[in-house]
């Protein structure tokens, strides 16, 4: 039977023992690492890239109130380096085709209400109206309250595409006038539409949006012979067009001296709106109604001080950007930092969300991962431990011993190849001593075996001595 004290030499103790390994720590990190890269990028996924420093706006004719709108925005924007490239266009109409049109690179528009009629405005949104659009109908000849009272006249409606014409075009046929009867409708607009009216060659001009320039009202306002329609019908019209609204001009808000309008003019109008797609950046977004409010903030002969921007929206569905911000205005960040340090600070917070909800509590289980790595290869021999010394239990055990022997040596030897830390050196010498334990049992059932066998074979000898004897 062979002692401990002369244990093969493969049995010796040739553990390694290290501060900390560097394999089990990889391996305890490599799920967290992996969470967190996943949790990053989901992050980096869901947020929107940074804003671009180009932007494109389609407005109106060059010289129209769209046109100078529009170039007001840009000067503003750039203060912050973005650049607003500005597109002449034919008006609303089409700013509103070039935005449904996703071949087109165009971001932003200026919309007057009630010229997107079948056209499929879906994936648009709207930053908010910006201002009154007032339909002007100024008109030769006996007083006019209706638009039906043009019936059978030369009526100035706009150009092809443009606003102004949709619009008329609408209210018009309500009151039963339409292309092709007996009222001769043209495509003049703005200065041409005013310089016919004046000359005699149209009977009535209806101006609208980026044709109803200040000049060019000031300008037929004051021409005798010519006047202002007085909607009389002007609540009918904001009932059965929602996106319309009652405005009163007073008296004298032309020209006090010569007391132009002579009496209050109710006028009806839709608003004009920064219709965008719903991809815009939501820091663009800000920004554009924070131009928007420097720009059409003040009050005027139609509107109060403050009433524009606003949320009041009729085609377009309001943006959750926008609406956001009316309700609340500019987020913190940008409230208190240049806009592209805030745009960058902005995105490094919600970069910072996953590291706190997820790395944080993730790197914790790391030294729980770490030990349980480490334990785990100790466990592994435990349960070769138990295995055979069950089997060492079985009665047939005796005639299995130098089997069992030899596996016991093959884990004592394994076991003493392990690479554990210093920290847990105290378990390994624990596993160690109940190797030993199970050898010192192995080697006490063996020679209680041997010495019943050995009695066992005395008491046969002393029987077969007595027969031969007898």
């Amino acid at each position: 039977m062979t002692t401990d004290s002369n244990q093969p030499a493969h049995r010796r103790l040739r553990a390694r023992f290290v501060a900390i390994s560097w394999r089990d720590l990889a391996v305890s990190f490599g799920p967290v690492v992996l969470v967190s890269i996943a949790a990053i990028w989901l992050a980096v996924w869901l947020v929107k890239p940074a804003p671009p420093r180009t932007v494109t706006l389609s407005a109106g004719p060059e010289g129209s109130s769209f046109w100078n709108a529009a170039q007001r925005y840009k000067a503003i924007l750039a203060r912050d380096g973005i650049t607003l490239n500005v597109l002449p266009s034919e008006g609303s109409r089409q700013n509103v085709e070039r935005l449904a049109d996703e071949k087109q690179n165009v971001d932003l528009g200026l919309v007057q209400g009630g010229v997107s009629q079948g056209l499929d405005v879906d994936g648009l949104v709207s930053l908010g109206s910006v201002f009154y659009a007032p339909i002007s109908v100024f008109y030769r000849g006996e007083r006019v309250t209706k638009l039906s009272d043009l019936t059978g006249k030369r009526i100035a409606i706009g150009r092809e595409g443009s606003g102004a014409r949709a619009l008329s075009l609408t209210l018009l046929k309500a009151n039963g006038i339409e292309p092709g009867g007996s009222t001769t409708l043209t495509a003049y607009d703005g200065q041409e539409a005013a310089q016919a009216l004046t000359d005699g060659r149209v009977d009535a001009a209806m101006l609208t949006g980026d044709t109803a320039t200040g000049p060019t009202m000031g300008k037929l306002i004051r021409t005798p012979g010519v006047h202002l329609m007085d909607f009389a019908q002007a609540d009918a019209y904001t009932r059965r067009f929602t996106y319309l609204n009652q405005l009163t001009l007073p008296r004298g808000v032309f020209d006090l001296g010569r007391n132009l309008p002579a009496h209050p003019v109710h006028v009806i109008s839709p608003t004009v709106e920064l219709v965008a797609r719903d991809s815009l950046h939501p820091a663009l977004s800000d920004l554009l109604i924070e131009a928007a409010k420097e720009v059409h903030g003040k009050a005027n002969v139609l509107q109060r001080a403050g009433e524009f921007p606003s949320a009041q929206v009729h085609e377009f569905p309001i943006s959750d950007d926008a609406a956001r911000y009316y309700q609340s205005g500019k987020g913190f960040l940008y409230r208190h930092l240049p806009f592209w340090i805030a745009s960058l600070a902005d995105r490094i917070v919600v970069l910072l969300v996953p590291i706190i909800v997820v790395l944080i509590p993730a790197f914790r289980l790391v030294p729980s991962l770490y030990s349980w790595r480490v334990k785990s290869r100790l466990y592994r021999w435990y349960g070769a431990l138990i295995a055979l010394e069950r089997e060492a239990l079985a009665d047939d055990a005796h005639t299995e011993y130098r089997s069992l022997r030899h596996r016991l040596d093959a884990i004592e030897a394994a076991v003493n190849r392990l690479k554990i830390p210093l920290a847990y050196a105290d378990q390994f010498y624990v596993l160690r001593e109940h190797i030993g334990f199970v050898r010192q049992r192995l080697d006490a059932m063996n020679a209680e075996s041997n010495a019943a066998g050995d009695v066992a074979s005395g008491a046969g000898a002393t029987g077969e001595e007595g027969v031969r004897g007898a």
